[in-house]
């Protein structure tokens, strides 16, 4: 029934003591309180001269009723057994009552009865369940309402009207309050409010409770709107029952139709004092406002309830009526302020926020209960919010606020059922306030500021803006709109910061702070899928299926937003040249492919930001496309309730009035055809609605075009308008109501172009209630971060833009902090959106507020830093942002490094800052350190002013590039050190070290653009051309990029060639050594040394890349050249099991060989080769000849001890048994081809090994040489295990051994002082000779070339036989020669290889042999073969046809003494 639920609508006070109602004392404590308020008002009564005279007549007392009433209820009460409940309170009640409504008492008396009451009505006494009570609390307010009493001074009057005001409060708190009438709590409130209105002539005090009851009443009647059924339907059920009962309505209990009694009673004192009833002097406002009373029907929903309706126990019937009551106050005070001006502020300000505040307090306590009211949330929707929008432009910043503050509370409780509400007020209030270009005062922007930031502050609002509005084709873009005005408004221009400032950016920075507390929230997609517009679909008034499910309505307004932004670029289009905008519209598949009138229609209707001009003409135009798009678009319209100016007003709204009198005539015809289908009003058909319309546009210009001087009268207007409505007349009232109309609101033929924001019109707002019937539902937006990656996207720019202005303007601590956390809240969502652009523009703002070096001197840097908390504090967010996020920051490294860079040349940076990963593992192992490295800094660093030093070390300035030089004590005050240290610690903290050392967990992209910046910082100098400072940074820089590459060994392939180009650049363009180039070197030794292990893959690259090494300068390598070789060594011995190819081993080997030569460098050189190739454990058929001939090298060096070389020459001679297991491995292992190619490539090895051999037995140093001789020997005969064809043996004797022969005995002949003792080395070599050709007769003898070989081997015989050394021949070379020549020819006589006649050309050999071996001994032929007879030879061709072993061989060359 629409009324407060007994049992849960009061809240029931807890009594004292149990069972306290029946209780004896309790009856005698309210007994004995009701005796004494009776006997104190009988009290007060008697001291006025009136109430204490009595007479005697007759046989009785003559006495007045009201002192009778007083007595008799003293007599009584004592008397009174029955429990209290049952007792009627009228009967206690109504003596004190009737003091009250008596005209006869005075102020005193009239107080002290109502204080009596409202002490009764305290005691909670009397509830819903005593006897009668109905008609007890009705009569109560009726003699408290109806109070009447004497004036005798202002004072008395006014604690009268408080005791009033507290009674009436009391009643409605009362526990049996629930039985009070809707008419009786209507009166309630409208007594309050006339004690309101009368407190402006009194007291401050009287004011200000007379308006705190009111707010608290109002506060209690609306507090139990949550607990009122829905009577939506039970209302109109009780209506029809009432009717068939009462047989209609008696507006006499509309609220507000009691009359007030004026008049003038006797007075039987001296003075003038009125007798009136409660409010006597009503004044010229009061009247006004009385007419606005509650349940006046003022208002089109104040239609009154049911007469039973109002007199059931109060509910939703008496709430509606006092809601509409104050929303009338706002349209009283809006006739008031119109029609005097006599008192301004009090009717601008003082009135309507009194209302405002009484109607907050209802939406406050009411709050979601009242969307189940729909005539209160009609109110709301339509006259409330209308006049918000009125009273939100005033110029009065307390009514601003307060209508602000309504509008929230609106929001949180009624958001869903105000869309277009809410939509209204940003786009009409807010933002046209908060421009100054409409003449808002300060504090007015001010105010519109604050409730924009509170707004900003809901954590849900952006998001539904966004949602509702910027994804709604027909709705402005608030979420844009707001967050370019807060981005804005936070920039001052020309001016220092203000307070409208610091709450823009406190408005954009919650905002952002309710992103970021959406980020890890599970949503639907945080990155929106595209949208593709295949075909053209109608999608004007397409709906969702269902909002409240974020699977669907999210894809669903996306696209949405998606078709809004490209009709906003065809609307850019259609602006340029109409017919060119609709063709990119069809490209675009947002208008069909044949045009049709409708859908072009709705795009000239809705889509914003089109030339109003252009539509106009389009509309006007006589062809039949245009005519039928020109009634589609009248046809959008919803004239419903309309008058007809507002209707044209609201038309004209949308486009520009052609000026051609047939386009006029067009439109007009359209838009009359319209309205007179939905308002005929008193319209007889469409032509009286077009003649009308025409008459409008001619008095409208009539009366506002400043060159028309003679102005039409009413009257002219109403009688150019006659027999216009079907051959009739007009009604007068109707024309008269159009022309006042016009005359005061011109009608504006020219509209408002752009996005600005227009002033709400009544012709706005009907249109905009109609609208919101068809409006789709507004979405609510739970916590899920739906659509942040979109909103974030717009509003990024704007955001930084500002925070970073504000930054740079603010000048206290506070302000920093607040753009530092924006800062780092856009950097988390840019990140967590993969916004690579938005970081990018978050670090390069933060950078501009680091620059450090703007003194001239390092040390006035530093203290300026230390200085600077603005500084300070950007730099630590900076480096926070690239520790946290580095994942998606690109093109920002670069100015990162600028930074690290700044702070290095400062000295500011911790020790080891770019240490690599296994510096950090070796030094966190040692208990020194203690701490990590990292973040390590020794105390002894904090000691001065630091400046970096230069390291020429090894490998120092690679770990400690940014270790903090101690340069001698210098007296300073002690601030400047404690500023100095707070500075470093803070640096410190910054962890600059692990944006490199951790780079190995930043994505492909980020790591990339890192090692891109730190190449593009360090902007290597050319040659002569660097300052020192460019040094140490391209240094720095290079000593970064080389811990990078060392962190991310797994992702060298995707650094390499950007490492490796720049490394190579730095060494081929230096000439002299220095600090860089020795990085350079040594790093790319170190990324070899630490990657071969894990990349095989990339072994070749990263060995081939040593050869840059090869290319540095002659004066750079001297320098480095022994530290070179030592890394080298080490590469090699860690990772020898690693190079397998010929490649990396021939750039190996190329560098060691270069050391051979090198004082300093060559012991490590050898080193290195010394492991390679000992044992022969990594010796491999692709590094065999490289290490050959760097073996060789060393051999022939004549650098350090002669040991060296023998040491090289063994390692070269020792190698021929790798050579014999690769050939025996191959015989076993491989297939029979596979196996050949081997042993053809061992066969080249071998022949390369003697020749290399060869080539050392020539040298100057007598025990090398020998050496030499006898390892080559031992790779001649000790070759059993490797197959050397015949054809490589004849090669080894023509490039081998007769070149070395002849080269010694060059050398002998020669008298070189340099060789000494060469009779030793020649024997040795003839020797070698022998023994050589006697190993391999057997299997040379059958050659073809045996002949020419033989006669080589005697013709090198001879020339060491008669050879001089120093001018004389020597004897036991001879004896040699001789010995060693006879016992060849034995054993070639033995073997039948040296006969006299032989089948395979014997007599040829025999001749050959003996035409030499005379020459050099005549008598070894006879020793030889003294008979001369074959046939005696011992050996002999076996059956088989060959010559006998090798080993048998063996044992007679043995037995001969060679």
């Amino acid at each position: 029934m629409g009324r407060i639920k007994l049992q849960s609508g009061i809240k029931v006070i807890e009594e004292v003591t149990e069972e306290c109602g029946t209780s004896e004392s309790y009856r005698a404590t309210i007994v004995c309180m009701i005796n004494a308020e009776a006997g104190t008002v009988l009290a007060v009564m008697r001291r006025n001269v009136r109430w204490g005279v009595h007479y005697m007549s007759s046989d009785y007392q003559l006495e007045d009723s009201l002192i009778q009433s007083l007595k008799m209820l003293r007599k009584q009460i004592f008397s009174w057994q029955n429990p209290w409940h049952t007792i009627n309170p009228s009967l206690y009640l109504q003596p004190f009552l009737d003091v009250i409504r008596s005209d006869e008492t005075g102020a005193p008396i009239t107080g002290v009865a109502l204080l009596s009451v409202y002490k009764i009505l305290t005691l909670d006494v009397i509830d819903q369940n005593t006897v009668n009570v109905e008609d007890a609390m009705q009569s109560v307010v009726d003699a408290v309402t109806g109070c009447r009493f004497e004036v005798t001074d202002p004072a008395s009057e006014e604690v009268v009207l408080m005791r009033i005001l507290q009674v009436l409060l009391a009643c409605m708190k009362s526990k049996a309050s629930v039985m009070l009438s809707n008419q009786h709590v209507c009166t309630i409130v409208n007594t309050c409010f006339r004690i309101v209105h009368q407190a402006g002539s009194k007291s401050e005090l009287l004011q200000r409770i007379s308006r705190y009851t009111m707010h608290e009443l109002i506060r209690f009647i609306f507090s139990h709107l949550p607990d009122v059924k829905n009577t939506r339907q039970a209302l109109v059920d009780e209506v029809n029952t009432v009717k068939q009962e009462s047989g209609g309505l008696d507006n006499d209990y509309a609220f507000g139709s009691t009359q007030i009694e004026n008049g003038n009673g006797n007075s039987e004192l001296g003075g003038q004092a009125s007798s009136v009833r409660f409010l006597s002097d009503a004044s010229t406002g009061l009247a006004t406002i009385e007419e606005n009373a509650i349940g006046a029907g003022s208002g089109k929903d104040a239609l009154p309830f049911d007469s039973h309706l109002m007199t059931v126990p109060y509910g939703v019937p008496c709430m509606v009526e006092i809601f509409h009551f104050l929303c009338s106050l706002l349209n009283a005070v809006e006739h008031i302020g119109k029609g005097s001006r006599s008192n301004t502020i009090a009717f601008d300000e003082d009135v309507p926020l009194f209302a405002l505040g009484l109607i907050n307090s209802a939406i406050e306590v009411g709050g979601p209960s009242i969307r189940c009211q729909p005539r209160l949330l009609s109110l709301i929707q339509d006259e409330l919010f209308s006049n918000l929008m009125q009273f939100g432009l005033s110029m009065s910043p307390l009514i601003l606020s307060m209508v602000c503050s309504i509008v929230l509370n609106l929001y949180h409780g009624l958001r869903t059922e105000l869309k277009l509400q809410l939509e209204a007020f940003f786009s009409f209030v807010i933002l046209r306030l908060a421009h100054s270009r409409y003449g808002a005062s300060y504090q007015l922007q001010e105010v519109a500021m604050e409730a924009l930031v509170d707004f900003c502050r809901q954590k849900t609002f952006m998001m539904e803006m966004y949602a509702n509005f910027d994804c709604d084709m027909t709705c402005n873009n608030v979420f844009e709109d707001l967050t370019n005005l807060l981005s804005k408004s936070a920039i001052p221009m020309n001016c220092p910061l203000s307070s409208i400032h610091i709450l823009a950016l406190d408005g954009l920075i919650a905002v952002i702070q309710g992103i970021v507390g959406r980020i890890g929230i599970g949503s639907v997609g945080s990155e929106p899928a595209p949208v593709n517009i295949d075909e053209y679909t109608s999608f004007w008034t397409v709906k969702c299926d269902n909002y409240s499910d974020p699977y669907q309505w999210v894809p669903f307004i996306r696209r949405r937003k998606h078709i809004k932004r490209r009709l906003m670029v065809g609307a850019d289009h259609f602006n340029r040249d109409p017919k060119k905008g609709l063709e990119f519209l069809q490209g675009i598949h947002l208008l069909p492919e044949k045009l049709n009138p409708q859908s072009v229609a709705c795009f000239l209707r809705y889509t914003s930001g089109l030339d109003k001009n252009l539509i106009g003409d389009f509309l006007g135009s006589h062809d039949e496309f245009s005519i039928q798009v020109l009634h589609e678009f009248a046809g959008t319209f919803d004239f419903e309730d309309m008058s007809l100016d507002n209707a044209l007003r609201l038309l004209l709204e949308t486009f520009r009035l052609p000026g051609e009198s047939q386009k006029i005539q067009r439109v007009l015809e359209a838009f009359s055809e319209r309205y007179y289908d939905q308002s005929p009003q008193v319209l007889a058909n469409k032509d009286a609605a077009l003649m009308l319309s025409y008459s409008l546009i001619l008095l409208n210009t009539d009366r506002h075009n400043a060159q028309v001087k003679k102005k039409m009268t009413e009257e002219d207007f109403i009688r150019n308008n006659r027999r216009i409505n079907g051959g009739n007349d007009l009604p007068r009232e109707f024309l008269s109501e159009l022309y006042h109309s016009i005359c005061k609101n011109e009608i504006r033929t020219t509209p408002e172009q752009g996005f600005s924001y227009p002033e709400m019109t009544p012709s706005r707002w009907i249109d905009l209630m109609h609208k919101s019937k068809r409006m789709a539902p507004y979405i609510l937006s739970d916590s899920r971060a739906h659509l942040d990656h979109d909103m974030f996207a717009i509003m990024s720019g704007p955001t930084i833009d500002a925070i970073s202005v504000v930054f740079d303007h603010a000048e206290l601590e506070d302000i920093y902090q607040t753009c530092i956390d924006g800062f780092l809240a856009v950097a988390k969502i840019s990140a967590c959106h993969h916004l690579v652009d938005v970081l990018d523009s978050v670090v390069v703002s933060l950078c501009k507020f680091t620059t450090l070096l703007n003194p001239s001197s390092v040390e006035e840097s530093v203290l300026a830093f230390a200085d600077d908390a603005k500084a300070m504090m950007a730099t630590v967010t900076i480096f926070t942002i690239a520790n946290r996020y580095g994942d998606y920051i690109r093109t920002g490294w670069r100015n990162i490094l600028d930074c690290v860079l700044n702070l290095y040349k400062l000295g500011l940076l911790p020790a080891r800052v770019a240490s690599d990963a296994a510096e950090e593992s070796e030094l966190s192992a040692d208990p020194v350190h203690g701490k990590t490295i990292s973040n390590s800094l020794p105390s002894v660093h904090m000691q001065s002013m630091e400046i970096p030093r230069r390291y020429t070390g090894l490998m120092g300035r690679f770990s400690q590039f940014l270790a903090l030089d101690i340069e001698e004590p210098r007296s300073q005050p002690t601030e400047q050190l404690a500023a100095h240290q707070h500075t470093l610690q803070t640096i410190q903290e910054c962890h600059v070290g692990s944006i490199f050392t951790e780079s190995k967990f930043l994505q492909a992209e980020s790591l990339l653009e890192l090692a891109r910046a730190l190449i593009l910082a360090a902007s290597h100098p050319q040659k002569g051309n660097s300052l020192p400072e460019d040094e140490d940074t391209a240094v720095i820089c290079l000593e970064l990029l080389i811990t990078v590459t060392l962190n991310n060994r797994d992702r060298i392939l995707l650094l390499w060639q950007g490492v490796y180009e720049h490394i190579a650049n730095i060494v081929q363009s230096t000439i002299m050594p220095c600090s860089l180039v020795e990085k350079a070197v040594f790093g790319l030794l170190r990324i070899c040394q630490r990657l071969l292990p894990y990349k095989e893959n990339l072994a070749d690259e990263l060995l081939r890349s040593l050869q840059l090494v090869l290319k540095l300068d002659a004066r750079v390598a001297d320098a480095y050249c022994e530290q070179i070789t030592q890394e080298v060594g080490r590469l090699v011995k860690a990772n020898a099991a690693h190079i397998r190819s010929l490649t990396g081993w021939r750039t190996i080997t190329s560098l060691l060989s270069i050391t051979a030569r090198h004082p300093d460098a060559a012991e490590a050189g050898f080193d290195a080769l010394f492991f390679i190739m000992s044992d022969g454990s990594h010796l491999l058929p692709a590094n065999y000849v490289l290490c050959l001939d760097a073996a060789r090298q060393f051999a022939e060096s004549r650098v350090g001890q002669a040991e060296r070389s023998m040491c090289a020459v063994d390692l070269m001679g020792d190698s021929v048994g790798c050579l014999a297991r690769w050939s025996q491995n191959a015989k076993e292992a491989m297939g029979e081809e596979e196996s050949a190619k081997l042993s053809e490539d061992i066969g080249e090895m071998w022949l390369r090994l003697v020749q290399g051999l060869q080539k050392v037995c020539l040298d100057q140093r007598e025990q090398v040489r020998n050496h030499s001789l006898l390892s080559l020997q031992k790779c001649l005969t000790g070759v059993d295990g490797i197959n050397l064809p015949h054809d490589l043996w004849l090669q080894c004797f023509d490039l081998v051994i007769f070149t070395m022969l002849d080269d010694l005995h060059e050398i002998a002949q020669g008298r070189q002082n340099n060789y000494r003792n060469m009779e030793e080395t020649l024997v040795i070599a003839v020797k070698l000779l022998s023994k050589v050709f006697l190993l391999l007769l057997p299997e040379i003898a059958q050659l073809t070339t045996f002949c020419k070989l033989w006669v080589g081997v005697l013709s090198r015989m001879e020339k060491y036989l008669k050879v001089k050394v120093k001018g004389r021949k020597n004897e036991i070379l001879q004896e040699t020669v001789h010995e060693l020549l006879k016992n060849t020819l034995l054993v070639m006589k033995s073997w039948g290889v040296l006969v006299q006649s032989s089948a395979s050309g014997g007599d040829s050999l025999w001749e050959l042999t003996w035409l030499h071996v005379n020459t050099i001994a005549p008598s070894l032929q006879a020793e030889v073969f003294p008979d001369q007879d074959p046939e005696r030879s011992p050996h002999k061709l076996d059956e088989t046809g060959y010559f006998p072993s090798n080993e048998s061989v063996h044992a007679e060359f043995a037995g001969t003494g060679g």
